[in-house]
C-alpha cells in the first residue's frame, strides 16, 4: 500500500581530491523535504554564484542526496485499489497541508500553484465532541472555513506529488536510494576540508566539501555522536513527539455513517476537517473532499494527539489501532451497516516538534571547521515551511563560507 519510489537514481562519486574549488561537492543525508529543498536552493544559489563569478574555475555544485528509503519527499501518501471498481482509497497519512506565512516561501511555491500541482484547500472546519456511552450522536459545531487569504495548501493528486516534482527538477543532484550513511567520525586530519562518508556496510560513499544532515534530531544525534561536531549539545534541545495515524475507507458514499455523509438528511453540518475534543484523537480529515480528490473512494485520515501518541509510542501497534478505532467509532458514530471496510494504522516516532514561547528556535547548526551542517524542520517550528526556511539558512551558510 505504500507509495513506491522514483526511478531517479545514481551512484556517488569516489573519494578523490577536488581540485576545482569553484565546484563544491556536497552531501545531503536525508531525502525528505528539507533535503530536497536544500538541494533545490543550492542549485539555484551556487549556480547563480557561478554566473556572477568571473573566476575561470567557477562551476556548478555537485550534490548527492543519500536517502535510506526508496522514495523522497516525506509528504506521505498511502493508497489501496478496489479490484472491483479500479478506484482508490487514498490517505495523506503524514502532513495533511501546509501554510506559507513568509514572503520568500510564498514566492517559492508560486510556480507550483500556477501549475495546479499545489492548490489551496478551503476546508469547512468543525469542532467535534465524541458520543458518550449512552449512544448519543457526536456533537458537531462549525468552527471556521479556511480561505485563500490564510491558505492551507495541499499537493495534488497526492501529497507525495510535490516531493517528486522537486526531485525531478533537480539538474545537478544525484539521489542515491536505500543508502544508510554511517555515523560520522572525527577525521584523523582535516585535508582541504574533506569528509569521506561511508555506508553502514563500510563502503565509501565519496569525499565531500560539505556534509548536511537533514534527519530528525534523534537520528542526527546518532549520526554525529562520535564526530566532535561542535554543536552536538544543541541537537538534543528540541523535543519531538510521536503521532499515530488511523486510515479508514468505505466502499461508497452510501455506506458512510450519517456523520460523514453530507448528502444525508441530517442536522449535521457539512464539513471537511474536524478538531476533536476529549479524545485520543486530534483531527479528522475527509480525503475525498479535497481539491482534485473527488474520484477517490470515501477515505478518512485521523491523527491522534501527539501527547497521547508519545505516551503509547512503544505499545503494540494492533493494540493502539484498536483503541483509536474505538475512539473513531464514537466520533463518527457508525454501526454494523456503516462501519469502514478499510482500516490501517501508522506510527510516526518523530512527528512533531514541541514548540513554546520560552524555547528559541535553533536555526541550522554549523560546524565551520569540518564544514558540517545539521538542519531540519525541527530546528524551527517543525512544519513544512520550516523545511524551506532551514534550507535557505543552509545555503546562506555555505555561500558565506565560500565567499570568505
Amino acid at each position: 500500500m505504500t507509495e513506491h519510489s522514483l526511478s531517479h537514481t545514481g551512484n556517488a562519486t569516489p573519494f578523490t581530491a577536488n581540485s576545482d574549488h569553484g565546484a563544491p561537492k556536497i552531501a545531503i543525508v536525508g531525502g525528505g523535504l528539507t533535503g530536497l529543498l536544500t538541494a533545490t536552493l543550492l542549485e539555484r544559489g551556487l549556480s547563480q554564484q557561478k554566473q556572477d563569478n568571473a573566476a575561470p574555475k567557477a562551476s556548478s555544485p555537485q550534490i548527492t542526496i543519500f536517502e535510506k528509503s526508496r522514495s523522497v519527499g516525506r509528504l506521505a501518501t498511502r493508497y489501496h485499489t478496489d479490484k472491483n471498481t479500479n478506484k482508490n482509497w487514498q490517505w495523506a497519512f503524514g502532513a495533511q497541508f501546509f501554510t506559507a506565512k513568509s514572503d520568500s516561501f510564498s514566492q517559492f511555491i508560486k510556480p507550483w500553484l500556477d501549475s495546479g500541482l499545489l492548490q489551496p484547500w478551503c476546508a469547512e472546519v468543525v469542532e467535534l465532541t465524541l458520543a458518550n456511552d449512552n449512544k448519543q450522536a457526536p456533537d458537531i459545531n462549525k468552527k471556521e472555513q479556511w480561505d485563500t487569504t490564510h491558505a492551507r495548501y495541499i499537493s495534488t493528486p497526492k501529497m507525495t506529488s510535490w516531493g517528486r516534482a522537486l526531485a525531478d527538477n533537480l539538474c545537478l543532484t544525484t539521489v542515491q536510494f536505500k543508502t544508510r550513511v554511517a555515523p560520522l567520525s572525527e577525521p584523523k586530519a582535516v585535508t582541504d576540508k574533506k569528509t569521506e562518508l561511508f555506508d553502514t556496510n563500510g563502503a565509501s560513499l565519496g569525499g565531500f566539501d560539505w556534509v548536511i544532515c537533514t534527519a530528525p534530531n534523534n537520528q542526527a544525534l546518532e549520526l554525529m555522536a562520535d564526530s566532535n561536531f561542535t554543536e552536538q549539545a544543541q541537537i538534543s534541545q528540541p523535543q519531538m513527539q510521536a503521532c499515530y495515524t488511523l486510515m479508514l475507507g468505505w466502499d461508497g458514499v452510501q455506506q458512510l455513517p450519517e456523520t460523514l455523509n453530507s448528502k444525508a438528511k441530517s442536522a449535521t453540518p457539512a464539513w471537511d476537517v474536524a478538531y476533536v475534543h476529549d479524545s485520543p484523537l486530534d483531527r479528522i480529515f475527509i480525503e475525498h473532499h479535497k481539491p482534485a480528490h473527488s474520484d477517490l473512494l470515501p477515505s478518512v485520515t485521523i491523527h491522534a494527539r501527539n501527547d497521547w501518541s508519545q505516551a503509547h509510542v512503544d505499545n503494540d501497534i494492533e493494540t493502539v489501532q484498536a483503541e483509536l478505532l474505538q475512539a473513531a467509532k464514537q466520533a463518527l458514530n457508525w454501526d454494523s451497516n456503516t462501519a469502514p471496510s478499510q482500516i490501517d494504522c501508522h506510527r510516526w516516532r518523530y512527528a512533531a516538534t514541541v514548540t513554546n514561547t520560552e524555547r528559541k528556535e535553533l536555526g541550522v547548526l554549523v560546524d565551520e571547521t569540518h564544514q558540517w551542517i545539521v538542519s531540519g524542520d525541527w530546528c524551527a517550528q517543525g512544519n513544512i515551511e520550516s523545511c524551506y526556511l532551514m534550507a535557505a539558512e543552509t545555503v546562506q551558510a555555505i555561500t558565506t563560507a565560500i565567499n570568505k
